[in-house]
């Protein structure tokens, strides 16, 4: 007693003592209890490290604390990062394959089974005669059981459980009732050895429009939390799937216009044109006469004949490759990339537009540079490009009655890639003129459609490049476009 009373005099009389002469032990809450020690006066460096001790024990209790938290999560953080990497390689698929739906289907066909560890799965969109299959996760050997058929009609027990439009479970597929009844689907997927089943409806504005089947192979219900993923996975494919189908849409517009465009552009030098065949071919026709009348001399002169036949063979590939340009420009067809020489693609658009020139007298000329970049195109796409710029240059040029009428044509490398320059020395363009020019239905052509320019632009940059136009500085005006080269 009396030793207590002195400690805590010494305490009441010495307040900086206290550390000198009590440490608290801290423990879990549940075995909280607090022990009292006497010791001996420390210097302040003893003292500073025993406090600091006691708050490294502090430390290590809250780390403990936070580490059993985070254990508590890592599922669900495990769950979470599972779904991203599964939509995100649907989204892979779809920036993969923009033309081809199939492994989209199957991307979101294997990620949505992935997600609920589900062994088998089908997936069905809904048409007019029913669901029809667009992918299937299978085992071979249950698909040898029984294949599923590649349309469910509208009666079917998988179109009336979407009907619903939620997620059914089905723990045992043996034991629900549409088994029982004997419906041929579901006793054929128990047959291929299918027992747990979900089947998880597709929606696009709370509409149908398929559904996911998935399932195991022995009987293990999904858990409440993988039903909800695969039903939060496929609401985002759904998503996906319409963005996907929205896209498909506007390339098919924009093919549909690029198309008429062409056809348009085309039909403004038909005659051109029909005088570009026509040279070919009646020189096609002369030569042969003069051939006739080399063999029909009493002596045939067989050299000269020869000579005219060749010329013959000349002018009728002549002739096939005007034509053969002709339908490629005029033809529909999916776009289509390839290496490309963009000297080689001019060209062959000059060659065909000779004849427009010609008749409007107008002087085409062409510095095209050597050794440029190969790059990487459509080449119809470009050939239409290089068509209404040459077509609208030359029609600028007919609308000036004195001076030059030239259109000058060239080519250069850039940094990136290759420069293409069209320019002419028509009325020149005002600076109203220039801030529209390629807005859509925008025309300065009192027939004009006023689409030619902007979907050149859109094809210009769909190949990563860019158009734009400007004012010559003596008359005139300059279009140009860039094109990234090939990557090597």
């Amino acid at each position: 007693m009396n030793r207590q009373a002195e400690l805590a005099g010494s305490v009441e009389n010495d307040p900086e003592q206290t550390s000198d002469a009590f440490v608290g032990v801290g423990c879990p809450l549940s075995e909280w209890r607090l022990e009292w020690y006497y010791l001996p006066p420390q210097p302040r460096s003893a003292r500073a490290a025993a406090v600091k001790q006691v708050d490294r024990s502090q430390e290590t209790r809250e780390a403990l604390e936070a580490a059993h938290g985070r254990s508590d999560s890592q599922p669900e953080l495990a769950e979470v990062l599972r779904q991203r990497a599964a939509i995100s390689e649907v989204l892979h698929a779809i920036a993969s394959s923009p033309h081809d739906l199939q492994p989209i289907f199957e991307a979101i066909l294997d990620n949505a089974a992935r997600v609920c560890r589900a062994e088998v799965g089908v997936f069905r969109l809904l048409e007019e005669a029913g669901l029809r299959l667009v992918a299937h996760k299978i085992s071979p050997v249950m698909l040898k059981g029984y294949p599923p058929p590649l349309l469910l009609d509208r009666s079917s027990f998988v179109a009336r459980f979407i009907a619903s439009k939620s997620p059914v479970h089905i723990p045992d597929l043996a034991a629900h009732e549409v088994y029982r009844a004997g419906e041929a689907y579901p006793v054929g997927l128990v047959k291929s050895g299918l027992r747990t089943a979900l089947y998880v409806p597709m929606l696009r504005n709370d509409e149908l429009i398929g559904v996911l089947s998935v399932g195991r192979g022995r009987i293990e219900p999904f858990t409440e939390k993988e039903i909800e993923l695969v039903t939060d996975f496929a609401a985002e494919a759904a998503i996906a799937l319409e963005i996907t189908r929205r896209e498909r849409q506007l390339r098919e517009v924009q093919m549909e216009l690029a198309h008429a465009n062409r056809v348009a552009t085309m039909g403004q030098i038909t005659a051109s044109i029909a005088h570009e065949v026509q040279q070919p071919l009646s020189g096609m026709i002369t030569c042969a006469d003069a051939g006739l009348r080399f063999l029909n001399r009493s002596k045939p002169d067989l050299d000269e004949a020869k000579e005219a036949f060749q010329q013959i063979v000349a002018d009728g590939y002549r002739a096939a490759a005007v034509i053969a340009r002709i339908r490629d420009l005029i033809k529909k067809a999916p776009p289509r990339k390839g290496r490309l020489d963009i000297n080689r693609t001019i060209r062959e658009v000059i060659e065909l537009t000779r004849g427009e020139a010609v008749k409007n007298c107008v002087s085409v000329q062409m510095e095209l540079a050597d050794d440029l970049p190969v790059i990487e195109g459509d080449r119809v796409q470009l050939q239409q490009v290089m068509l209404n710029l040459i077509v609208n240059g030359i029609q600028a040029i007919n609308d000036v009655a004195d001076g030059q009428r030239d259109l000058l044509i060239t080519t250069e490398g850039t940094k990136d890639g290759v420069r293409v320059r069209v320019r002419d020395t028509g009325p020149g363009l005002s600076s109203e003129k220039l801030e529209r020019l390629f807005e859509p239905f925008y025309t300065t052509k009192p027939n004009g459609m006023g689409m030619g320019l902007s979907i050149c632009r859109s094809i210009i940059e769909a190949h990563g490049g860019r158009l734009w136009a400007t004012g010559d500085a003596s008359q005139g005006a300059v279009f140009q476009f860039t094109i990234p080269a090939r990557p090597a």
